[in-house]
C-alpha cells in the first residue's frame, strides 16, 4: 500500500498509520481504497485496532485537489467517490474490535469524521480539529452521522456552521475525544489504553459493542427488557465468560 503502513504485533493489536505526510495524510480515492481494504482485510483478526498517523498531522481531510477535480467527474464518478468515503467510515465505526485513534496535529473534516468513528480517542494537548466543509462550500454530509453520535446536534450546529477550528481541551469538552496528553506521552497513554483493552474477553467486546449500536437511542420497554436479559443469560453461560469468572474468583489472569 502506498498511503499506509500496517503493523500486526504478538497481542493481535494492528496499527495502521496514515503515511502521506507531505500532503498532511489528506484524503484522495487511492487513500480511501486502501484504508477500506485494510479495515476489511483486519476485521475479526485483532483485539485492538490503533489508527496512527506519520508527519504533523493526523488527517487533514478530504485532498482538495482531489475534490476539486470532481467538475471533470460525471455524476455517477462524483457519487462513487463520495461512496468510498461512506464505506470507509461506516466499516470503521461498526468495526468489531476496540479500534482507538492516536490523534496529533490537525484532524479537518474527514479527519474528524475519522476521529469519531474510533471507540476511544487520545490526542496531544495542541491537536485542533474542525468540520471545515462549509469553508470550502461543501458539507459534512457523510461523516455527519458519526460526528453527531458523537458531539450531539447542539454543538454540530456550531462547528458545522462556522467550520472553525477548536482545540482539544474543547475536543474533549463536547465528547469528540477522551483524553488528553503532551506530544511525548501520547504513545504511552495509547499503550496503557490497550493494555486495558486486551484485560477484557475478545468475545464480550464484539457483543459489548453491538449492544452499544443496538440500545443507543432505543425505548426502553418490555420487549428490549427481555431481549437484554436473553443477551445477558446466553452471553455467561458462554466459555468465555465461564473462563472470566472462574479467573476472578481464582484470583489469576484468564487466558485470552
Amino acid at each position: 500500500m502506498n498511503y499506509l503502513n500496517i503493523e500486526l504485533d504478538k497481542r493481535d493489536v494492528a496499527t495502521i498509520t496514515f503515511n502521506r505526510p507531505e500532503a498532511f495524510n489528506a484524503m484522495d480515492r487511492q487513500f480511501m481504497d486502501e484504508l477500506l481494504e485494510a479495515l476489511e482485510e483486519l476485521n475479526s483478526k485483532v483485539r485492538v485496532l490503533v489508527l496512527a498517523a506519520k508527519g504533523k498531522h493526523f488527517c487533514a481531510g478530504a485532498d482538495v485537489n482531489w475534490m476539486r477535480n470532481s467538475v471533470n467527474l460525471t455524476a455517477q464518478e462524483n457519487q462513487e467517490d463520495a461512496q468510498a468515503l461512506a464505506s470507509v467510515l461506516f466499516t470503521l465505526n461498526t468495526f468489531p474490535s476496540p479500534t482507538l485513534a492516536k490523534i496529533h496535529g490537525v484532524a479537518l473534516g474527514g479527519g474528524t469524521g475519522i476521529v469519531s468513528c474510533c471507540d476511544i480517542a487520545i490526542a496531544t494537548d495542541d491537536a485542533r480539529f474542525a468540520l471545515s466543509e462549509a469553508r470550502l462550500g461543501l458539507i459534512p454530509a457523510t461523516i455527519s452521522p458519526y460526528v453527531l453520535e458523537a458531539i450531539g446536534a447542539r454543538a454540530a450546529r456550531r462547528y458545522f456552521l462556522t467550520a472553525e477550528q477548536f482545540s482539544a481541551a474543547q475536543a474533549l469538552r463536547i465528547g469528540l475525544i477522551h483524553e488528553t496528553c503532551g506530544y511525548d506521552e501520547l504513545s504511552t497513554r495509547v499503550e496503557h489504553v490497550i493494555a486495558e483493552c486486551l484485560q477484557s474477553g475478545p468475545k464480550a467486546q464484539v457483543a459489548a459493542k453491538k449492544l452499544i449500536a443496538d440500545v443507543a437511542g432505543v425505548k426502553n420497554d418490555a420487549a428490549l427488557r427481555q431481549q437484554l436479559a436473553s443477551r445477558l443469560a446466553t452471553i455467561r453461560a458462554g466459555q468465555e465468560a465461564q473462563t472470566g469468572l472462574g479467573a476472578f474468583l481464582e484470583k489469576r489472569k484468564p487466558d485470552w
